[in-house]
């Protein structure tokens, strides 16, 4: 009787083995197929278009095969090649079939960049893309500056950084920055990512290291101790070849 009662609970501990086995499989299987799913947006938008035309930007995303029709977020940014300073976000229309618009004229010849501003599932994207308005030609002087420098090098597909640009910076309380990385179309991943803070012209400055929070994302946080305007550059090293830093300013009050 004893042998029975023996044999019984080694043929549960088997079964137990063995359905935890094949469960850490299970998870590790769709772990793995979670992994290789990919946020994807396919940005559309026309090659030329002429003064006051309506011109609509469209962007399909999808994960994997899925079509997102919850984007957290889908904002087109939109500025005149050489004065992205001067940009414009446009929020767009979801559809809830995985496709999400926004309308936009120019009012002017000229060359036009835009980002289509993708987060979802976690994830955070930023496809590019150019439209020819009339002639091209907006009457700009040929000195290349070097924002023209920087758009030059997207253009051709390569380093693209955007700088979530915090608002309502109150000096003594942590701020939080974050930027978005990508090479290629792709998140930008395992690079060397430096803030520098400080006013114009000031002879000391602070810095904070990065991390990557998420694929091709770089968070830090700071401390403003007075109020008025710094200056913030964004230090970026990947492998041998890449070195870029990016300038921008940022308000704090009291």
């Amino acid at each position: 009787m004893k042998k029975i009662w023996i044999f019984i609970a080694v043929a549960v501990l088997l079964f137990i083995t063995a359905c935890g086995q094949e469960t850490t499989k299970e998870k590790d299987a769709a772990d793995s197929e979670e992994e290789l799913k990919k946020l994807k947006v396919d940005f559309k938008v026309p090659e030329s278009a002429e003064p006051g035309e309506n011109v609509e930007l469209k962007a399909t995303v999808t994960y994997g095969e899925e079509k997102v029709t919850d984007a957290d977020e889908v904002v087109f940014e939109v500025w005149e090649k050489g004065n992205k300073d001067d940009s414009t976000k446009l929020d767009s229309t979801n559809h809830e079939d995985g496709t999400y618009t926004a309308k936009i004229t120019f009012d002017k010849d000229g060359v036009y960049e835009m980002y289509a501003h993708t987060t979802a599932r976690d994830l955070h994207t930023m496809p590019k893309k150019f439209i020819t308005v009339g002639s091209g030609d907006s009457g700009q002087t040929e000195d290349a500056s070097e924002d023209d420098e920087h758009a030059d090098q997207e253009a051709a597909g390569g380093f693209d950084l955007h700088f979530m640009e915090p608002e309502n910076v109150v000096a003594g309380e942590e701020t939080e920055l974050m930027v978005h990385l990508q090479m290629d179309g792709n998140p930008l991943e395992e690079a060397s990512v430096r803030y520098e803070f400080g006013r114009k012209d000031a002879e000391n400055k602070e810095w904070a290291d990065a991390k990557e929070s998420k694929a091709g994302e770089y968070t830090a946080s700071h401390t403003f101790a007075e109020e008025g305007t710094y200056q913030v550059m964004i230090h970026v090293e990947s492998g041998e070849d890449l070195h870029e830093h990016q300038e921008y300013e940022i308000a704090v009050t009291k």
